[in-house]
C-alpha cells in the first residue's frame, strides 16, 4: 500500500511547486563551507522532495543521496536531475525517515528540511531522530529547518527541539533561527519555523 495515498504530497499541483522551488540559502552557504574544511563528503538530504536541495548540493561538489516517502516527488526530482546533466548524479530512494537505508557512520551533512514535523507521532519523530544519528559520522553536520504547528501531532519548542537533538546525540552548532516569532505583546500566528546547524557528537 502506499502510506501517503490520498496525501497532497502525491497531489501534481503540489509535486510541480516543489518540482520549482528554490533552494534554502542558509544551507547553500552551510554546505559550501563545510567543502573549504574537507574535500566533498555524502550528503544525505531527508524528505529531498523534487530536489530542491539535492540538485544544488550535488552543483556544489557532495554525494547525494535523497529520501522521501512520495513517488510522485521522486519522479519529479528524477526529472529535474537529468535535465541538469551531472557529472555525478545523486541517488534518489524512496524510504521513510525513520527506517533510512544507510550505513551506520557514513554521512557528512544530514539535512532534515521540512520533514522531521511531518511526523505523524512523536514516537516516530524520535525514530526518524535516532535514525539521523546512526548515519552521522561523528562531527557531522546537521542542517535543520523544520516548523512545529501541532499538525500533524509534533509541536516542540526551541528548548524542546534542542533537547530532543541532545537525546539523539546532536549538539547545537550555534544558535536557532526562530522564524514567525510574534510582535511582544501579540498572540502567535502561523508554524514555529526554527532553522539552525547541529553537530554529531562522538
Amino acid at each position: 500500500m502506499d502510506p501517503l495515498a490520498g496525501s497532497s504530497w502525491r497531489a501534481p499541483g503540489t509535486v510541480a511547486g516543489f518540482a520549482q522551488s528554490a533552494p534554502n540559502p542558509v544551507l547553500m552557504r552551510t554546505a559550501a563551507d563545510l567543502l573549504t574544511q574537507h574535500t566533498p563528503g555524502v550528503a544525505l538530504d531527508i524528505g529531498c522532495g523534487a530536489a530542491r536541495n539535492t540538485l544544488p548540493l550535488a552543483q556544489l561538489g557532495w554525494e547525494v543521496v535523497g529520501i522521501d516517502l512520495s513517488r510522485p516527488m521522486l519522479v519529479a526530482a528524477a526529472s529535474r536531475l537529468d535535465a541538469a546533466g551531472l557529472e555525478r548524479r545523486p541517488l534518489l530512494v524512496l524510504a521513510p525517515m525513520q527506517h533510512l537505508p544507510i550505513g551506520d557512520r557514513t554521512v557528512d551533512l544530514v539535512v532534515a528540511h521540512g520533514i522531521w514535523n511531518l511526523a505523524p507521532s512523536g514516537a516516530v519523530f524520535r525514530a526518524a531522530l535516532r535514525e539521523a544519528a546512526r548515519v552521522a559520522r561523528p562531527g557531522a553536520c546537521l542542517f535543520v529547518f523544520t516548523q512545529f504547528s501541532g499538525q500533524p501531532q509534533c509541536f516542540l519548542t526551541e528548548p524542546e527541539l534542542i533537547a530532543e537533538l541532545a537525546a539523539a546525540g546532536f549538539a547545537p552548532d550555534g544558535p536557532l533561527t526562530e522564524y514567525n516569532r510574534p510582535a511582544a505583546g501579540t498572540l502567535a500566528h502561523g508554524p514555529v519555523i526554527f532553522e539552525g546547524v547541529f553537530r554529531r557528537l562522538a
